[in-house]
């Protein structure tokens, strides 16, 4: 049975200050006013984590930021999982 780790990442409104996501009344979802320096902010979040091993599972974005789902497998019977909070992280383990 594979295992995973999993942490959550928080990232503030000045990390994304131009980056604008919402949902009309239809349930029509888009981003508006992307700049490209943006754009670049969250491909580096996603590369960073992603040369970690971890996967993006889930992404929102509110008022005071944005914040991030990841997982990734744990391999090896002797591996632990991380279980504690590190800078605005929080790890569990399922």
């Amino acid at each position: 049975m594979k295992r995973f780790e999993y942490t959550i990442t928080k990232y503030s409104s000045d990390t994304f200050n131009l980056l604008v996501y919402f949902c009309s009344e239809a349930g029509e979802c888009s981003l508006n006013q992307i700049p490209s320096d943006q754009t670049k902010v969250l491909e580096d979040i996603l590369n960073k984590q992603g040369s970690q091993g971890w996967v993006l599972v889930q992404l929102f974005f509110g008022k005071d930021g944005a914040m991030a789902f990841w997982r990734r497998e744990l391999t090896g019977k002797a591996e632990q999982p991380r279980n504690n909070l590190i800078s605005d992280s929080l790890s569990i383990t399922r």
